[in-house]
Parts: C-alpha cells; structure tokens; sequence
C-alpha cells in the first residue's frame, strides 16, 4: 500500500493483477553532488556529499515500475562499450531489472547533479544521450505482451512498435516532431510545465493524446482533460528534487495500465514524486512504502 499523511491508495484495488511493463529510454552515469549553493560565477564551491549512479529519465521509470510491479520490468536502452556503460548494466542486471541493451562505440553519457541546501538541482549532462533504434538487434516482440509502456528515448517507429500495448506514455522531451512522425495515439504525455526543453502548444500535436499532463513542481499542475491538480504538501525536509517527474510519470503509468481512474493515477505519481524529494540521489527505497 502507497500510503501518505492524506490519503491511501491499495495497489490492487483497480489493477488487473500482475501487469506486466516495458520502459524504451536512455541511461545516463551521473554524480549527484550536494552543495551549499548552486554555482555563481567566480565562486568555488565545495560538495559535501557525493553520491555516483546510472540514472536518466528511462532509468527512473524502470526502477520506479520495477518497485511497483510483481513482474520483471524489460528496460530496453543504449549504453557506450566504456567503464560507464559497464557499471550500469550491472548495476541494473543487480537489481533484476531485465535490461535489453544496443552496445554503442560512443561514451555513455554522463552528468552532475547539484543539490542545494534547499533540495533544488542544477543538472549539467556530457556527451550525446544514447538511445535504442528499432533497427537494433533487440527482442522488439517482447512489447506485443506490455500492459503499459513508457518512452524516454527512442525513434518514430519504435513508437509503433510500443503502440502494441495497452497503454503507451511518452514526455515531450523526445521531440514533438518525432510523436508527430510516428503517427500514434499516445495515452498519455507528461512533462513539465516549468521545462522549456518541454514546452509544447496543443496545436503542436497532430493527434491529441487520451490525457496530457503537465507538472509545475510544488505547485500541483495541469490534466486535460480535467483541470488542475494540486501537489501533496511536504511536511519533511526537501533533500533532493532529482526524478521527481519521472517517479511522477512511472505512477501515472502504472495507474492507467491497471485500469485506475485518472485522478487515482494522479494521486499515485504525486506520492512516488513527493517521496522522491526525501532522498538523496535518483532512487528512494520505494520497498518501504509497498506492502
């Protein structure tokens, strides 16, 4: 059971059992890095915490949906035949996520995050975001079975080849353009509102999506169609604000593949994202929370 101060949400209460998940996304190794101020210029600055982990956009949802769902969760991705590359494959192969893997001979990209006193990050990423292409050698047949799927990273036709699932989720972060060339529905699109790099007009889509969803932080955010929501209020220390959206989207994910109303949903990415700030790096032990 996800459980808050407010609310509870019994995890079987609409789902259809055992639902099974595909993440199509990109990895990156990043350092996470807490500080007592972001950076200005001419000032150095000095971390006090130190913290090293493959995670990325496609990582978070995996690992989110891995602590969520009883069944294996198939994370296909792109990793560099480097040191990083490596040490992320086993890190995830660890932790039982089955991870489908297009070996590339670019660097695997990397990154900082830097976590102020009051939990905001500042995230500064090196190297070109390796993703997987329908043309790779990858068992492609496996997202046929998928309850939902979620894309971080990837082309148009791997968009229609996920589009065999039930549900299929996607950020605008992968590119208007791209949705458009793939010519699917998508049940979901979820971003941030505060994100340039993932501000879209409605009239940008060509297809409108079952629900779009836009978040803006503390202060809740936007469904259509429904309206807005508001954020759970946090009564703890903030500690770090990195894959707050992510875990968010894995809950809206979730709830639609198992069949839960959208408000439902809702309430579930808002506790995994509300969870995510009480923990220092990209993965909280969400184990804790599921009974």
């Amino acid at each position: 059971m996800v459980e808050n101060k407010n609310y509870s949400i019994s995890k079987n209460k609409y789902n259809k059992g055992n639902l099974k998940f595909a993440v199509i996304g990109h990895i990156e190794w990043i350092n996470f890095l807490k500080v007592d101020l972001l950076p200005k210029p001419g000032i150095i600055c000095r971390a006090n915490r130190s913290l090293e982990l493959p995670a990325g956009g496609g990582a978070l949802i995996a690992k989110t949906l891995y602590e969520l769902s009883n069944n294996e969760i198939h994370f296909f991705t792109s990793l560099g035949k480097d040191y990083y590359g490596k040490k992320s494959f086993e890190f995830f192969e660890k932790i039982g996520i089955n991870l489908h893997v297009a070996w590339r001979s670019e660097a695997t990209r990397k990154g900082f995050s830097l976590i102020d006193k009051n939990g905001e990050r500042s995230i500064t990423t090196i190297g070109k975001r390796l993703a997987p292409s329908h043309n790779d050698n990858l068992d492609w047949n496996i997202l046929r079975d998928m309850d939902g799927i979620f894309i971080t990273a990837g082309d148009n036709n791997l968009f229609k080849k996920a589009r065999e699932a039930n549900i299929l989720c996607t950020t605008p972060r992968v590119g208007i353009d791209l949705i458009n060339q793939s010519k699917v529905s998508l049940d979901a699109l979820i971003g941030s509102n505060l994100d340039p790099d993932e501000s879209f007009l409605l009239s940008d889509l060509n297809k409108t999506p079952r629900y779009i969803i836009k978040t803006e932080g503390e202060h809740g955010g936007i469904y259509i169609p429904g309206g807005r929501f508001k954020a759970i209020n946090n009564n703890d220390i903030k500690i770090d604000s990195y894959g707050c959206g992510d875990s968010f989207a894995a809950g809206i994910l979730y709830g639609l593949a198992g069949n839960w109303p959208i408000e439902k949903a809702l309430k579930l990415g808002k506790v995994l994202g509300r969870n995510c700030v009480e923990h220092f790096g990209p993965y909280p032990n969400m184990k804790k929370i599921i009974t």
